[in-house]
């Protein structure tokens, strides 16, 4: 069966029931409105608002798996070479403090313990391009979770229930388990005992409730853990304590490194931790390599094919957009010429922040974005074609079928695949404080009966 004509019967049921759907919209809406989805004090789940979840076949799961699986094994490549080559780490944008955190080594098996692969995927001939990377804080799980739990009072799917098996992804219990058999190859743990874990952000940037979620599952498996603020822990006698006074062992990093960066003096007791090597850290800074996204510069250069294989070399040139760094000196000629073929994007921020695609603008607006912006640690990079899917919005919008692009954020453990992120918007980009619509992802797992 084919993720087009799910989404059909979802249609031909709301279409047949609509009061009974509009109802139900309503009060997924209320659920997600008094649940846990709440960030600096507003809620996400406004982006919602959409009544059809995203159904992925177990041949596009197979997919997904093989593309986590390779991007993994090319970024763990890159991370070596940076690490063992000094003249390939002169490519990269990294202030000389950013460099050494990033080579203090990290004692374990593992050079990439946690990222989410951005990709637009054509679900009609399985296409595919990246959008972005993300390393350093990966969000989103609770979202996934609560999205799904919502979908019990949406009459819809309960009623293709009735008729096909249908799987979520778990991605609380997987990352604890993953984190836990990381920290047993790690050259400092103490054989035979758990590890105490702090999972460290500024929370005043940080989705607190789900690190408390991550808490409750490393909890369950016997590890006391803590959520703490990154500039509250302490550093003395070799070891990290949390503000209550527990030894911390191991770290889940939520705490990207560009803010980091910024507040570098406020969170030195961590740091120095790191850099004496006194602490587990997953993951250590040299996921950083792969979260900037010059990384999509990088791995174009002759200089990284050659330590890729044919087949590594290959998936870049058809699946990575070309990359470039966005000058002061370029006249743009080509970029305005060809604006709706190009995007432009800060280096290292998150959430959408800054960027800017031609296709929304006139040639104006466009000129002004590209010299307000040049020579300010932007990119510019090949706009990718987007994948529209039906979908239907009785909460914010009059409940008629609508085209919305989407992208779908592929959550990797350590290498393999998790779960995913499945976000939609009406717009020609994704924007999460903006118009992102997300949806619950699930798997379909067969028939249970020919009708309904």
């Amino acid at each position: 069966m084919k993720s087009e004509e799910i989404i059909e019967e979802y249609i031909r049921l709301i279409e047949k029931y609509p009061e009974e759907n509009r109802r139900g919209a309503k009060r997924v809406q209320s659920y997600l409105d008094h649940s846990a989805l709440y960030y600096q004090r507003h809620s996400t789940s406004r982006f919602y608002a959409l009544q059809i979840p995203k159904v992925f076949t177990k041949e596009q799961i197979a997919a997904f798996e093989k593309i986590t699986e390779t991007m993994h094994g090319i970024c763990c490549k890159v991370i070596s070479e940076y690490l063992h080559c000094a003249d390939y780490r002169k490519l990269f944008p990294f202030s000389k403090e950013l460099e050494e955190l990033i080579l203090v080594p990290n004692q374990y098996d593992g050079l990439l313990p946690m990222a989410r692969f951005d990709i637009f995927y054509q679900e009609d001939t399985g296409k595919f391009y990246f959008c972005e990377i993300n390393t350093d804080g990966t969000s989103a799980m609770n979202e996934d979770r609560i999205f799904n739990e919502a979908l019990i009072v949406n009459p819809a799917h309960q009623r293709m229930l009735q008729k096909y098996s249908m799987k979520s992804f778990e991605l609380f219990d997987s990352w604890a388990d993953t984190f836990l058999e990381l920290y047993q190859t790690y050259e400092k743990a103490e054989k035979g005992r758990l590890p105490q874990v702090a999972i460290l952000d500024f929370l005043d940037n940080g989705t607190i409730h789900e690190f408390e979620e991550f808490a409750r599952h490393f909890q369950a498996k016997g590890m006391l853990c803590a959520v703490c603020d990154i500039r509250d822990v302490s550093y003395r006698d070799g070891k990290l304590f949390t503000p209550q006074g527990m030894q911390i062992d191991a770290v889940y990093r939520r705490a990207v490194t560009s803010d980091i960066m910024k507040r570098y003096d406020d969170a030195e007791p961590f740091l120095q931790a790191v850099r004496e090597q006194n602490v587990f850290l997953a993951g250590s800074f040299c996921t950083q390599i792969i979260h900037n996204k010059w990384l999509f510069y990088i791995l174009h250069l002759e200089r990284t094919k050659r330590f890729l294989s044919d087949s590594e070399a290959a998936f870049i040139e058809e699946h990575v957009p070309r990359t470039g760094l966005l000058e002061k000196s370029d006249d743009f000629t080509e970029l305005i010429a060809n604006k709706d073929e190009y995007i432009i994007k800060p280096l290292d921020l998150y959430a959408a922040k800054g960027v800017y695609a031609g296709v929304e603008y006139d040639d104006a607006a466009w000129r002004g974005y590209l010299e307000q912006h040049a020579s300010k640690d932007y990119i510019y990079q090949k706009y990718c074609p987007q994948y529209r899917t039906k979908n239907i919005d009785f909460v914010t919008g009059d409940g008629s079928v609508q085209n919305y692009i989407n992208m779908e954020g592929l959550f990797c453990y350590n290498g393999k695949l998790a779960g995913i992120y499945s976000r939609m918007s009406a717009g020609d980009i994704i924007v999460s404080y903006k118009n992102e619509r997300t949806v619950p992802a699930l798997v379909l797992q067969g028939n249970r009966k020919d009708n309904i």
